[in-house]
């Protein structure tokens, strides 16, 4: 068993718990890690993880701060990984994770808010599941738009928030404008990593192309139905043949709200209202007023009643390797 290393920081007593691993590295401060790569599931965090080219250890801050961490390396940089406490989602949480990792993590220069999410697909950007989007600034915004909806709101109505000025660092943008001139908007690394996870874990393969249903707007999933078997085929959205691993990547405005986004009009509307987003997700509006960051979401599903977790560990897979593939497009010392 891997011996466990006690260090000290001028904020006390700080322990770190090696991970097995063969190119393990000694840690040394948190000053050493000054990039953060922010999730809230469970299986973004596994698939984080697995694109580590090293790990370095477990990481638990002093008593201000509850998280705990994943150190490792990618390409040239020092990563903190950080997952949302079980059952925390949605902006407030987020902002209160993050703010306790800039507690311990004083010397983070960029931030990637790394998940799934759920798409907007539309006549003008063909989104499907597996494919990643990744905020960029356009239509007004630094690339993601915050939105309220609740019974506070006249007709339980949705309402914009404004759209969220703050850019993620200059770098992340320009390794993201790099990586969108290449073919599906990403380069041949992007689904190398990708593959490379699904050879080691076989459950982050795509579930295949047949289960990439999308229905008109306006057509309720089945009440009391786990699967789409049993709804109408004939409402289905007719669509350009793509292979199972033929994902993409698209750049523009993602929608940040307060709930879970299942209607396929809501959905349709908020975008409408919003200027044309590609996906919802719910904690990037809480990270950017802290610490700006490159949002990065795999869609698993199009934010209608059909929604369920089929594509989820696949999107997550995609997700984590476009964001491997930015920061191996990110010189050392930034």
């Amino acid at each position: 068993m891997a011996s466990t290393e006690m260090f000290l920081t001028k904020d006390g007593k700080q322990y770190v718990t090696p991970l097995p691993h063969p190119s393990l590295q000694k840690i040394t401060t948190p000053s050493d890690y000054p990039v953060a790569w922010i999730c809230t599931l469970p299986v973004e965090l596994e698939a984080a993880t697995e694109m580590l080219d090293e790990k370095h250890g477990s990481f638990k801050g002093d008593s201000v701060d509850p998280n705990v961490y994943i150190l490792g390396r990618i390409g040239q940089h020092n990563v903190v990984i950080v997952c949302l406490a079980k059952g925390w989602i949605g902006p407030a949480s987020a902002a209160t994770t993050v703010t306790h990792m800039l507690h311990t993590f004083r010397h983070l220069k960029l931030g990637l808010l790394v998940g799934v999410g759920g798409g907007v697909p539309s006549t003008a950007a063909d989104i499907r599941l597996g494919d990643v989007v990744v905020s960029f600034p356009g239509n007004g915004s630094g690339g993601v738009v915050a939105w309220t909806r609740g019974k506070i709101l006249p007709g339980n109505e949705f309402q914009l928030l404004g759209p969220d000025n703050d850019l993620p660092p200059k770098v992340t943008l320009e390794a993201a404008q790099r990586l969108s001139g290449s073919s599906g908007g990403h380069s041949d690394y992007h689904s190398t990593f990708v593959n490379s996870l699904i050879n080691k874990l076989p459950k982050f393969k795509s579930p295949g192309r047949g289960e990439d249903l999308l229905y008109v707007a306006d057509y309720p999933h089945k009440i009391g139905e786990e699967t789409c078997q049993n709804c109408d085929g004939t409402r289905l959205v007719k669509r350009e043949e793509r292979t199972v691993d033929n994902f993409k990547v698209h750049y523009g405005t993602i929608g940040s709200g307060d709930v879970v986004v299942k209607d396929g009009v809501v959905r349709d509307e908020i975008s409408k209202g919003c200027g044309g987003i590609l996906c919802f997700e719910m904690e990037a509006a809480g990270v950017m007023r802290i610490f700006p960051s490159l949002v990065v979401r795999g869609i698993c599903d199009y934010s209608d009643s059909h929604k369920n977790n089929t594509w989820q560990h696949y999107a997550a897979a995609t997700a984590a390797a476009f964001a491997k593939d930015i920061l191996r497009n990110i010189p050392s010392g930034m």
